[in-house]
Protein backbone atom coordinates (compact mmCIF):
# COMPACT_ATOMS: atom_id res chain seq x y z
CA UNK A 1 0.00 0.00 0.00
CA UNK A 2 2.86 2.32 0.62
CA UNK A 3 4.18 1.46 -2.62
CA UNK A 4 1.00 2.58 -4.05
CA UNK A 5 0.80 5.83 -2.08
CA UNK A 6 4.57 6.88 -3.22
CA UNK A 7 3.55 6.16 -6.76
CA UNK A 8 0.28 7.81 -7.24
CA UNK A 9 2.15 10.41 -5.57
CA UNK A 10 4.61 10.81 -8.12
CA UNK A 11 2.09 10.60 -10.55
CA UNK A 12 0.57 13.94 -9.30
CA UNK A 13 3.20 15.68 -9.66
CA UNK A 14 3.65 14.71 -12.92
CA UNK A 15 1.00 15.56 -13.90
CA UNK A 16 1.07 18.77 -12.20
CA UNK A 17 4.24 19.84 -14.35
CA UNK A 18 2.46 18.51 -17.51
CA UNK A 19 0.11 20.57 -17.12
CA UNK A 20 2.24 23.99 -16.80
CA UNK A 21 3.84 23.31 -19.71
CA UNK A 22 0.38 22.45 -21.67
CA UNK A 23 1.42 18.71 -22.23
CA UNK A 24 -2.41 17.75 -22.20
CA UNK A 25 -2.22 14.24 -22.73
CA UNK A 26 0.19 13.28 -20.09
CA UNK A 27 -2.52 15.13 -17.84
CA UNK A 28 -5.30 13.11 -19.52
CA UNK A 29 -3.22 10.00 -18.85
CA UNK A 30 -2.97 10.56 -15.25
CA UNK A 31 -6.44 12.02 -14.44
CA UNK A 32 -7.11 8.40 -16.17
CA UNK A 33 -5.24 6.69 -13.54
CA UNK A 34 -6.03 8.24 -11.12
CA UNK A 35 -10.07 7.59 -10.99
CA UNK A 36 -8.89 3.77 -10.77
CA UNK A 37 -9.99 2.34 -7.07
CA UNK A 38 -6.51 1.91 -5.53
CA UNK A 39 -5.22 4.76 -6.46
CA UNK A 40 -8.44 7.09 -5.05
CA UNK A 41 -7.26 5.95 -1.53
CA UNK A 42 -3.77 7.07 -2.80
CA UNK A 43 -5.06 10.40 -3.52
CA UNK A 44 -7.01 11.07 0.01
CA UNK A 45 -3.45 9.89 1.56
CA UNK A 46 -1.55 12.41 -0.72
CA UNK A 47 -3.64 15.44 0.04
CA UNK A 48 -2.19 15.38 4.06
CA UNK A 49 1.38 16.19 2.54
CA UNK A 50 1.92 19.80 1.37
CA UNK A 51 2.56 19.64 -2.00
CA UNK A 52 -0.79 17.76 -2.28
CA UNK A 53 -3.72 20.36 -2.75
CA UNK A 54 -1.29 22.94 -4.42
CA UNK A 55 -0.37 20.58 -6.92
CA UNK A 56 -3.70 19.32 -7.62
CA UNK A 57 -5.11 23.13 -7.80
CA UNK A 58 -2.39 24.14 -9.97
CA UNK A 59 -3.38 21.44 -12.33
CA UNK A 60 -7.13 22.05 -12.38
CA UNK A 61 -7.02 26.58 -12.60
CA UNK A 62 -3.15 26.67 -15.10
CA UNK A 63 -4.68 27.92 -18.28
CA UNK A 64 -3.20 25.62 -21.60
CA UNK A 65 -2.20 26.39 -25.02
CA UNK A 66 -4.85 24.29 -27.89
CA UNK A 67 -1.98 22.76 -30.34
CA UNK A 68 -4.36 23.92 -33.30
CA UNK A 69 -4.81 27.42 -32.02
CA UNK A 70 -1.20 27.77 -31.65
CA UNK A 71 -0.17 26.80 -34.89
CA UNK A 72 -3.09 28.77 -36.71
CA UNK A 73 -1.94 31.28 -35.31
CA UNK A 74 1.74 30.61 -36.10
CA UNK A 75 0.60 30.80 -39.55
CA UNK A 76 -1.05 34.07 -39.04
CA UNK A 77 1.77 35.67 -37.88
CA UNK A 78 4.06 34.38 -41.48
CA UNK A 79 1.84 35.81 -43.42
CA UNK A 80 0.89 39.07 -41.77
CA UNK A 81 4.48 39.97 -41.82
CA UNK A 82 4.58 38.61 -45.78
CA UNK A 83 2.45 41.59 -45.79
CA UNK A 84 4.68 44.05 -44.97
CA UNK A 85 8.33 42.37 -46.72
CA UNK A 86 7.91 41.45 -49.36
CA UNK A 87 4.21 42.40 -49.72
CA UNK A 88 3.65 46.15 -49.09
CA UNK A 89 7.42 47.31 -50.03
CA UNK A 90 6.65 45.62 -53.75
CA UNK A 91 3.27 47.30 -53.86
CA UNK A 92 4.47 50.66 -53.39
CA UNK A 93 7.81 50.33 -55.57
CA UNK A 94 6.01 49.59 -58.21
CA UNK A 95 4.31 53.05 -58.02
CA UNK A 96 7.38 55.52 -57.57
CA UNK A 97 9.97 56.48 -60.15
CA UNK A 98 12.49 54.43 -61.25
CA UNK A 99 14.71 56.02 -59.20
CA UNK A 100 13.27 55.86 -56.10
CA UNK A 101 12.54 51.70 -55.91
CA UNK A 102 14.97 51.21 -53.40
CA UNK A 103 14.22 54.10 -51.17
CA UNK A 104 10.91 52.52 -50.47
CA UNK A 105 12.04 48.79 -50.19
CA UNK A 106 14.51 49.26 -47.47
CA UNK A 107 12.64 51.95 -45.84
CA UNK A 108 9.63 49.40 -44.96
CA UNK A 109 12.55 46.78 -44.62
CA UNK A 110 14.47 49.12 -42.27
CA UNK A 111 10.64 49.13 -40.35
CA UNK A 112 10.18 45.79 -40.22
CA UNK A 113 13.73 45.35 -38.00
CA UNK A 114 12.89 49.08 -36.27
CA UNK A 115 9.34 48.13 -34.75
CA UNK A 116 10.27 44.57 -34.45
CA UNK A 117 12.67 45.29 -31.54
CA UNK A 118 11.14 48.51 -30.08
CA UNK A 119 7.58 46.15 -29.82
CA UNK A 120 10.00 43.32 -27.97
CA UNK A 121 11.26 46.65 -25.86
CA UNK A 122 8.23 48.30 -24.79
CA UNK A 123 5.39 48.43 -27.14
CA UNK A 124 4.34 45.38 -26.04
CA UNK A 125 4.10 46.40 -22.36
CA UNK A 126 2.50 49.93 -23.55
CA UNK A 127 -0.13 48.56 -25.36
CA UNK A 128 -1.44 44.94 -23.42
CA UNK A 129 0.08 45.89 -19.70
CA UNK A 130 -3.80 46.06 -17.76
CA UNK A 131 -1.84 46.75 -14.18
CA UNK A 132 -4.33 49.32 -12.65
CA UNK A 133 -7.69 48.73 -14.79
CA UNK A 134 -10.96 48.54 -13.60
CA UNK A 135 -13.69 48.30 -15.92
CA UNK A 136 -15.94 51.23 -16.19
CA UNK A 137 -12.65 53.45 -14.47
CA UNK A 138 -10.91 56.10 -16.53
CA UNK A 139 -7.39 56.47 -15.23
CA UNK A 140 -4.53 56.88 -17.62
CA UNK A 141 -4.00 52.89 -17.50
CA UNK A 142 -7.32 53.22 -19.55
CA UNK A 143 -5.61 54.92 -22.32
CA UNK A 144 -1.99 53.59 -22.37
CA UNK A 145 -0.38 50.75 -20.45
CA UNK A 146 2.63 50.81 -17.90
CA UNK A 147 5.77 48.89 -18.02
CA UNK A 148 5.37 45.92 -16.04
CA UNK A 149 6.16 43.82 -18.80
CA UNK A 150 9.34 45.70 -19.96
CA UNK A 151 11.50 43.67 -22.64
CA UNK A 152 8.65 41.22 -22.23
CA UNK A 153 9.22 40.44 -18.47
CA UNK A 154 6.98 37.70 -17.12
CA UNK A 155 6.10 36.17 -21.08
CA UNK A 156 7.63 32.57 -19.88
CA UNK A 157 7.07 29.44 -21.97
CA UNK A 158 4.06 28.11 -19.35
CA UNK A 159 2.12 32.27 -20.07
CA UNK A 160 -1.05 31.58 -22.70
CA UNK A 161 -2.98 33.79 -23.35
CA UNK A 162 -6.14 32.80 -24.31
CA UNK A 163 -5.75 29.38 -25.63
CA UNK A 164 -2.31 30.31 -27.28
CA UNK A 165 1.31 30.77 -25.74
CA UNK A 166 1.72 34.35 -24.63
CA UNK A 167 4.90 34.32 -26.81
CA UNK A 168 2.78 33.57 -30.13
CA UNK A 169 0.56 36.40 -29.11
CA UNK A 170 3.23 39.25 -28.77
CA UNK A 171 4.94 37.75 -31.59
CA UNK A 172 1.25 37.71 -33.78
CA UNK A 173 0.84 41.35 -32.83
CA UNK A 174 4.16 42.15 -33.35
CA UNK A 175 3.72 41.84 -37.12
CA UNK A 176 0.42 44.68 -36.49
CA UNK A 177 3.42 46.98 -35.51
CA UNK A 178 5.49 46.69 -37.59
CA UNK A 179 2.66 47.19 -41.10
CA UNK A 180 0.96 49.88 -39.53
CA UNK A 181 4.22 52.93 -39.45
CA UNK A 182 5.12 50.69 -43.03
CA UNK A 183 1.86 51.88 -44.44
CA UNK A 184 2.59 55.47 -44.28
CA UNK A 185 5.59 55.32 -46.32
CA UNK A 186 3.40 55.47 -49.12
CA UNK A 187 2.99 59.34 -48.35
CA UNK A 188 6.18 60.25 -47.85
CA UNK A 189 7.68 58.65 -51.41
CA UNK A 190 10.33 60.33 -52.99
CA UNK A 191 10.85 63.55 -50.58
CA UNK A 192 11.59 62.54 -47.22
CA UNK A 193 14.89 61.67 -45.68
CA UNK A 194 15.61 58.19 -44.65
CA UNK A 195 16.47 59.28 -40.84
CA UNK A 196 12.84 61.31 -40.90
CA UNK A 197 11.11 58.48 -41.41
CA UNK A 198 12.80 56.20 -38.99
CA UNK A 199 12.16 59.07 -36.47
CA UNK A 200 8.89 60.28 -37.20
CA UNK A 201 7.75 56.31 -37.40
CA UNK A 202 9.11 55.94 -33.98
CA UNK A 203 8.01 58.93 -32.46
CA UNK A 204 3.91 58.32 -33.73
CA UNK A 205 4.19 54.69 -32.26
CA UNK A 206 4.32 56.34 -29.19
CA UNK A 207 1.95 58.91 -29.62
CA UNK A 208 -0.34 57.30 -31.62
CA UNK A 209 0.20 53.40 -31.99
CA UNK A 210 0.77 52.13 -28.83
CA UNK A 211 -2.38 54.27 -26.98
CA UNK A 212 -4.95 53.38 -29.87
CA UNK A 213 -4.02 49.52 -29.17
CA UNK A 214 -4.37 49.54 -25.85
CA UNK A 215 -7.40 51.22 -25.77
CA UNK A 216 -9.34 49.10 -28.30
CA UNK A 217 -7.57 45.90 -27.28
CA UNK A 218 -6.66 46.56 -24.13
CA UNK A 219 -9.41 44.22 -22.06
CA UNK A 220 -11.98 44.98 -19.72
CA UNK A 221 -10.48 49.22 -17.91
CA UNK A 222 -9.81 50.02 -21.61
CA UNK A 223 -11.50 53.41 -23.11
CA UNK A 224 -12.75 51.84 -26.24
CA UNK A 225 -13.12 48.50 -24.65
CA UNK A 226 -15.59 50.02 -22.00
CA UNK A 227 -17.10 52.15 -24.52
CA UNK A 228 -18.01 48.99 -26.58
CA UNK A 229 -16.62 49.62 -29.29
CA UNK A 230 -15.61 47.12 -31.70
CA UNK A 231 -12.50 46.15 -34.28
CA UNK A 232 -11.52 42.69 -35.10
CA UNK A 233 -8.29 43.17 -36.75
CA UNK A 234 -7.22 46.40 -36.71
CA UNK A 235 -9.95 49.79 -38.49
CA UNK A 236 -9.61 51.76 -35.97
CA UNK A 237 -5.75 50.60 -34.68
CA UNK A 238 -4.15 50.20 -37.83
CA UNK A 239 -5.71 51.49 -40.90
CA UNK A 240 -7.50 55.42 -39.41
CA UNK A 241 -4.39 56.15 -37.57
CA UNK A 242 -1.63 55.33 -40.78
CA UNK A 243 -4.17 56.61 -42.96
CA UNK A 244 -4.50 60.38 -40.70
CA UNK A 245 -1.04 59.82 -39.82
CA UNK A 246 -0.15 59.80 -43.82
CA UNK A 247 -2.36 62.37 -44.20
CA UNK A 248 -1.08 64.83 -42.26
CA UNK A 249 2.90 63.72 -43.17
CA UNK A 250 1.96 64.49 -46.77
CA UNK A 251 0.23 67.92 -46.10
CA UNK A 252 3.07 68.76 -43.76
CA UNK A 253 6.07 67.58 -46.43
CA UNK A 254 4.13 69.35 -49.51
CA UNK A 255 3.87 68.44 -53.23
CA UNK A 256 6.76 66.22 -55.14
CA UNK A 257 7.98 68.17 -57.75
CA UNK A 258 6.08 66.48 -59.93
CA UNK A 259 3.04 65.47 -58.12
CA UNK A 260 1.68 62.34 -60.22
CA UNK A 261 1.78 58.61 -59.60
CA UNK A 262 4.51 57.43 -62.25
CA UNK A 263 3.45 53.56 -61.73
CA UNK A 264 7.13 52.38 -62.96
CA UNK A 265 6.44 48.87 -62.55
CA UNK A 266 3.09 47.81 -62.07
CA UNK A 267 4.01 43.99 -62.30
CA UNK A 268 5.54 44.92 -59.20
CA UNK A 269 2.35 46.52 -57.55
CA UNK A 270 0.64 43.70 -58.95
CA UNK A 271 2.43 40.54 -57.67
CA UNK A 272 3.05 43.20 -54.01
CA UNK A 273 -1.28 43.54 -54.16
CA UNK A 274 -1.42 39.55 -54.38
CA UNK A 275 0.61 38.90 -51.35
CA UNK A 276 -1.64 41.50 -49.19
CA UNK A 277 -4.37 40.06 -50.30
CA UNK A 278 -3.13 36.37 -49.27
CA UNK A 279 -1.32 37.68 -46.45
CA UNK A 280 -4.86 39.38 -45.29
CA UNK A 281 -6.02 35.98 -43.89
CA UNK A 282 -3.68 35.89 -41.31
CA UNK A 283 -4.31 39.74 -40.60
CA UNK A 284 -7.92 38.64 -40.36
CA UNK A 285 -8.56 35.27 -39.80
CA UNK A 286 -5.58 35.35 -37.37
CA UNK A 287 -7.38 37.97 -35.17
CA UNK A 288 -9.55 35.27 -33.75
CA UNK A 289 -6.93 34.14 -31.57
CA UNK A 290 -8.41 30.19 -32.52
CA UNK A 291 -8.93 28.16 -35.71
CA UNK A 292 -12.24 28.66 -35.22
CA UNK A 293 -15.46 28.85 -37.24
CA UNK A 294 -14.91 32.81 -35.94
CA UNK A 295 -11.55 32.39 -38.03
CA UNK A 296 -13.41 30.65 -41.30
CA UNK A 297 -15.81 33.47 -41.20
CA UNK A 298 -13.22 36.21 -41.03
CA UNK A 299 -11.32 34.75 -43.89
CA UNK A 300 -14.80 34.18 -45.87
CA UNK A 301 -15.35 38.02 -45.64
CA UNK A 302 -11.98 39.12 -46.43
CA UNK A 303 -12.31 37.61 -49.29
CA UNK A 304 -15.62 38.37 -50.54
CA UNK A 305 -15.30 42.29 -49.46
CA UNK A 306 -12.00 42.35 -51.69
CA UNK A 307 -13.57 40.65 -54.62
CA UNK A 308 -16.43 42.45 -54.73
CA UNK A 309 -14.63 45.68 -54.09
CA UNK A 310 -12.44 44.70 -57.44
CA UNK A 311 -15.18 44.11 -58.97
CA UNK A 312 -17.13 47.62 -58.60
CA UNK A 313 -13.88 49.52 -58.67
CA UNK A 314 -13.33 48.26 -62.17
CA UNK A 315 -16.66 48.57 -63.42
CA UNK A 316 -17.05 52.26 -62.35
CA UNK A 317 -13.31 52.67 -63.99
CA UNK A 318 -15.24 50.88 -67.37
CA UNK A 319 -18.05 53.27 -67.17
CA UNK A 320 -15.59 57.07 -67.00
CA UNK A 321 -12.79 55.90 -68.75
CA UNK A 322 -13.76 52.71 -71.53
CA UNK A 323 -11.22 50.03 -70.13
CA UNK A 324 -10.12 48.31 -66.98
CA UNK A 325 -7.09 49.33 -65.23
CA UNK A 326 -4.82 47.24 -63.59
CA UNK A 327 -3.74 49.66 -60.80
CA UNK A 328 -7.12 50.77 -60.34
CA UNK A 329 -8.28 47.02 -59.77
CA UNK A 330 -5.27 46.17 -57.62
CA UNK A 331 -6.23 49.83 -55.07
CA UNK A 332 -9.47 48.21 -55.32
CA UNK A 333 -8.82 45.19 -53.66
CA UNK A 334 -6.97 47.17 -51.09
CA UNK A 335 -9.11 49.13 -50.15
CA UNK A 336 -12.27 46.30 -49.56
CA UNK A 337 -9.51 44.63 -47.12
CA UNK A 338 -8.90 47.84 -44.90
CA UNK A 339 -12.38 48.42 -44.63
CA UNK A 340 -13.47 44.85 -43.57
CA UNK A 341 -10.80 44.51 -41.18
CA UNK A 342 -12.72 45.90 -38.51
CA UNK A 343 -16.17 43.73 -39.23
CA UNK A 344 -14.50 40.84 -40.34
CA UNK A 345 -15.44 38.51 -37.36
CA UNK A 346 -18.65 40.20 -36.76
CA UNK A 347 -20.12 40.15 -40.36
CA UNK A 348 -21.94 37.33 -42.29
CA UNK A 349 -21.67 37.06 -46.00
CA UNK A 350 -24.17 39.75 -47.04
CA UNK A 351 -22.42 42.38 -44.74
CA UNK A 352 -19.10 41.16 -46.41
CA UNK A 353 -20.55 41.89 -50.00
CA UNK A 354 -21.90 45.32 -48.80
CA UNK A 355 -19.21 46.33 -47.27
CA UNK A 356 -16.73 45.73 -50.42
CA UNK A 357 -19.76 47.92 -52.21
CA UNK A 358 -19.22 50.82 -50.03
CA UNK A 359 -15.94 50.61 -50.01
CA UNK A 360 -14.97 50.49 -53.32
CA UNK A 361 -17.12 53.56 -54.54
CA UNK A 362 -16.08 55.53 -51.56
CA UNK A 363 -12.30 54.95 -51.38
CA UNK A 364 -12.35 55.81 -55.24
CA UNK A 365 -14.01 58.35 -54.96
CA UNK A 366 -11.53 60.17 -52.25
CA UNK A 367 -8.31 58.68 -54.49
CA UNK A 368 -9.75 60.29 -57.16
CA UNK A 369 -12.10 63.23 -56.57
CA UNK A 370 -11.23 64.72 -53.46
CA UNK A 371 -7.46 64.21 -53.52
CA UNK A 372 -7.55 65.77 -56.63
CA UNK A 373 -9.83 68.50 -55.36
CA UNK A 374 -8.01 69.29 -52.51
CA UNK A 375 -4.79 69.04 -54.10
CA UNK A 376 -2.69 67.21 -51.38
CA UNK A 377 0.03 64.56 -51.97
CA UNK A 378 -0.86 61.52 -50.51
CA UNK A 379 1.18 60.10 -52.94
CA UNK A 380 0.15 56.22 -52.74
CA UNK A 381 -3.07 56.63 -51.84
CA UNK A 382 -2.47 55.50 -48.02
CA UNK A 383 -5.40 58.22 -46.81
CA UNK A 384 -7.85 57.35 -49.72
CA UNK A 385 -7.41 53.71 -49.27
CA UNK A 386 -6.45 52.59 -45.64
CA UNK A 387 -7.59 55.84 -43.97
CA UNK A 388 -10.97 56.37 -45.65
CA UNK A 389 -11.84 52.22 -45.88
CA UNK A 390 -10.84 51.96 -42.21
CA UNK A 391 -13.41 54.82 -41.37
CA UNK A 392 -15.64 53.48 -43.27
CA UNK A 393 -15.37 49.96 -41.87
CA UNK A 394 -15.53 50.80 -38.74
CA UNK A 395 -18.47 52.82 -39.10
CA UNK A 396 -20.07 50.67 -41.23
CA UNK A 397 -19.65 47.61 -38.45
CA UNK A 398 -22.80 48.87 -36.61
CA UNK A 399 -24.59 48.32 -38.88
CA UNK A 400 -23.54 45.23 -41.10
CA UNK A 401 -22.78 43.10 -38.08
CA UNK A 402 -26.50 43.16 -36.82
CA UNK A 403 -28.70 40.01 -37.13
CA UNK A 404 -30.66 41.98 -40.09
CA UNK A 405 -27.52 41.37 -42.35
CA UNK A 406 -26.64 37.83 -41.47
CA UNK A 407 -24.11 39.29 -38.93
CA UNK A 408 -23.36 38.15 -35.06
CA UNK A 409 -23.54 40.99 -33.05
CA UNK A 410 -26.27 41.53 -30.49
CA UNK A 411 -26.32 44.76 -29.45
CA UNK A 412 -29.02 46.77 -31.15
CA UNK A 413 -27.50 48.48 -34.21
CA UNK A 414 -28.13 52.05 -33.28
CA UNK A 415 -26.12 51.79 -30.03
CA UNK A 416 -23.52 49.94 -31.06
CA UNK A 417 -22.77 52.56 -34.83
CA UNK A 418 -22.87 55.44 -32.04
CA UNK A 419 -19.75 53.94 -30.35
CA UNK A 420 -18.27 53.03 -33.87
CA UNK A 421 -18.58 56.16 -35.00
CA UNK A 422 -17.75 57.96 -31.90
CA UNK A 423 -14.38 56.06 -31.81
CA UNK A 424 -13.80 56.43 -35.00
CA UNK A 425 -14.02 60.00 -34.93
CA UNK A 426 -12.05 60.56 -31.77
CA UNK A 427 -8.81 58.50 -33.03
CA UNK A 428 -8.76 60.41 -36.49
CA UNK A 429 -8.86 63.76 -34.37
CA UNK A 430 -6.08 62.54 -32.45
CA UNK A 431 -4.32 60.91 -34.74
CA UNK A 432 -4.20 64.27 -36.82
CA UNK A 433 -2.71 66.21 -34.06
CA UNK A 434 -0.29 63.87 -32.39
CA UNK A 435 1.01 62.94 -36.21
CA UNK A 436 1.43 67.30 -36.55
CA UNK A 437 3.79 67.15 -33.14
CA UNK A 438 5.71 63.93 -34.03
CA UNK A 439 6.57 65.67 -37.38
CA UNK A 440 7.60 69.31 -35.61
CA UNK A 441 9.79 66.84 -33.33
CA UNK A 442 11.22 65.09 -36.36
CA UNK A 443 11.75 68.36 -37.93
CA UNK A 444 13.62 70.17 -35.37
CA UNK A 445 15.86 66.66 -34.68
CA UNK A 446 17.10 65.84 -38.37
CA UNK A 447 17.22 69.20 -39.52
CA UNK A 448 14.38 69.50 -42.03
CA UNK A 449 12.66 66.52 -42.89
CA UNK A 450 12.64 66.96 -46.74
CA UNK A 451 15.53 66.12 -49.24
CA UNK A 452 17.12 69.19 -51.54
CA UNK A 453 15.24 69.87 -54.90
CA UNK A 454 18.65 68.28 -56.31
CA UNK A 455 18.35 65.18 -54.06
CA UNK A 456 14.82 65.29 -55.14
CA UNK A 457 15.14 65.08 -59.03
CA UNK A 458 18.08 62.49 -59.20
CA UNK A 459 16.47 60.38 -56.79
CA UNK A 460 16.36 59.07 -53.66
CA UNK A 461 18.27 55.69 -54.65
CA UNK A 462 21.27 57.78 -55.48
CA UNK A 463 20.55 60.24 -52.61
CA UNK A 464 20.26 58.36 -49.71
CA UNK A 465 21.67 55.08 -50.29
CA UNK A 466 24.25 55.19 -53.08
CA UNK A 467 22.68 52.45 -55.25
CA UNK A 468 20.47 52.07 -58.40
CA UNK A 469 17.57 49.20 -58.97
CA UNK A 470 17.91 49.12 -62.67
CA UNK A 471 21.38 48.77 -64.49
CA UNK A 472 21.78 51.06 -67.50
CA UNK A 473 20.53 49.61 -70.66
CA UNK A 474 24.22 48.52 -72.86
Amino acid sequence: MCDAVDTATLELEASAAASAVGKKAIARDSFARAVKPLALGAIALATMTVAGPASAAAAKVLPMAVPADTAWVLISSALVLFMTIPGLAAFYAGLVRRTNTLSVLIQCFALTAHMSVLWMLCGYSLSFSNVGMSPGVVGVQSFIGGFQKFALTGVTAASVVGTIPEALWVLYQMTFAIITPALMVGSLVERMKFNAVMWYCTLWMFAVYFPACHMVWGGPGAFFADMGVLDFAGGIVVHITAGIGALVAAMYLGERKENKMHQANLVLTFLGTAMLWVGWFGFNGGSAGAASAGAAFACLATQLSASVAAIVWTALDVIERGKVSVLGTCTASIAGLAAITPAAGFVGPIGACLMGLASAIVCRFFSTTVKEHFGYDDSLDVFGVHGVGGFLGTCLLGVLASPVFGGFNQTPMLKQTIAQVTAAVMTAAYTAIASYACLKATDFITGGIRVSPEAEEVGLDVYSHGETAYSPMR
